[in-house]
């Protein structure tokens, strides 16, 4: 086992890999750039490095200063969080080259299922179910006209290395095809360096379902159920649920069978999300996340495992702690994301909090690294905490979830949880009846209303 790791991110995540770690008696390196020298994750870890000034590039991408970090202190492997350098399979060889370990899959993951076409065509190959699409890149108008006309509209145009929901346009029709194709490949350059796109049909109520996988890297993986992500804005979700309310428990298992067997065949190790668009019964492979999600912790409460405490374990070369048939789902959980954002834009909202008390009580748990005083800086994400709950069932879980909104008190800047009271009233939430459209389109008759 390892003595000390490094967590190559901030906020919330890097705070949740610090107490993992000081579970399993582990030192920590805290790494942050002088915008968060007065962060909580630096002032929990047993060490901290500064490696730059506020921008990202600068320091929490900046792999350099990283490795530097971990010379310095003598860290052994790598947390990665999400997002930064989590699917960047070049960080992950150049760790390797340095002899640390990187906590996550290995380059080679990563890579595949960075680039969306490859990544299909594996899944493909690995039995998974695939949406109906282009067979590749789509190189220029004429053959993306010819694949709406072969796969009937409506489609969706995709940046094959897009993300966050850049690089993705709808065409409804033969004529509107060139406007979504041209901007489509357009936001894929700007945003990634990359303007190869691909076509997929369009699945017009479909909801969002992700199956957790795990993976030790030797032939064994299992797969932990699935959450329904449906409830999104502008492809960010912000309200997750575990088990999805729509999934009979026959589904789960087929489905799930399918993910653990794949992540076998390619000996896939840690943690990581296959993505699934999800209409009329049927699944439909989107995109693989080689990482530690956002919304981890709602499966975490209905099976009651340490996700990060597994992966360290298996990046040290550990056997999983559990099998498939040791993971039984109990109850459900919740989780909805707490940004500082000013509604109904949604427009980022950084300040300082002149008062934070997270709630409490059974099955309510928040992951945020607040606190009186803290200045939250306008450099980074505006996530700032998660509120998970879990209840015996859903009902329970919903009323715990109000109750639980009724309690947080984060003063000083504007939030998003008066949106979470405000969905927490809608039949169609209460009832669980709805898909990755409903967000929006309530949102916009929202803002309609005088």
């Amino acid at each position: 086992m390892f003595d000390k790791i490094l967590i190559a991110n901030r906020g919330e995540i890097a705070l949740r890999v610090v107490r993992a770690a000081r579970e399993m008696g582990i030192a920590t390196v805290a790494v942050h750039s002088t915008a968060d020298s007065d962060a909580m994750h630096v002032r929990m870890a047993d060490e901290s490095v500064c490696i730059g000034p506020p921008p990202s590039p600068q320091s929490y991408l900046s792999v350099p200063a990283i490795i530097s970090a971990c010379e310095i202190t003598g860290a052994q492997a790598i947390h990665p969080g999400y997002g930064f350098l989590s699917e960047n399979a070049n960080f992950v060889q150049i760790v390797e080259d340095h002899d640390l370990t990187f906590i996550g899959p290995t380059a080679e993951h990563i890579r595949v299922m960075g680039d969306k076409i490859t990544a299909k065509d594996t899944m493909k190959a690995l039995g998974v179910p695939c949406v109906p699409g282009s067979d590749g890149g789509v190189p220029d108008l004429a053959e993306a006209k010819r694949v709406g006309a072969e796969i009937g509209y409506p489609v969706i145009i995709k940046a094959t290395a897009g993300g966050g929901g850049k690089g993705m346009k709808v065409a409804k029709s033969d004529a509107e095809m060139e406007r979504a194709f041209q901007t489509a490949r357009a936001e894929g350059k700007a945003n990634f360096g990359n303007d190869e796109v691909y076509i997929e049909k369009y699945l017009t109520t479909p909801r969002h379902i992700e199956i957790q996988v795990f993976g030790d890297g030797k032939g064994k993986a299992v797969h932990l159920g699935e959450r329904d992500c449906s409830l999104q804005r502008r492809h960010q979700k912000v309200f997750e649920e575990a088990p999805g309310p729509s999934i009979t428990p026959e589904e789960r298992a087929r489905i799930g069978k399918i993910c653990a067997d794949a992540m076998a065949q390619i000996n896939y190790i840690g943690a990581g999300t296959i993505e699934f668009l999800y209409e009329n019964g049927e699944f439909y492979f989107i995109e693989m996340n080689t990482r530690l999600q956002v919304e981890h912790p709602v499966t975490e409460g209905i099976f009651g495992v340490d996700l990060v405490r597994e992966q360290i374990r298996v990046a040290a070369g550990l056997p999983m702690s559990f099998g498939q048939d040791d993971l039984k789902i109990n109850g459900h959980a919740i989780e909805v994301r707490i940004n500082a954002e000013k509604l109904p834009n949604f427009s980022p909202c950084p300040g300082r909090i002149t008062q934070y008390h997270a709630p409490g009580g059974l099955g309510v748990r928040m992951d945020s690294a607040l606190y009186d005083g803290y200045s939250i800086p306008p450099y980074y994400d505006s996530l700032i905490g998660k509120l998970i709950v879990h209840g015996r069932d859903r009902p329970e879980a919903l009323a715990r979830l109000n109750r639980a909104l009724s309690e947080l008190i984060v003063d000083g800047v504007d939030t998003t949880v008066p949106l979470f009271d405000a969905l927490l009233q809608e039949p169609d939430i209460l009832s669980g009846n709805y898909n990755i459209h409903w967000l929006e389109h309530w949102l916009e008759s929202a803002l309609a209303k005088p």
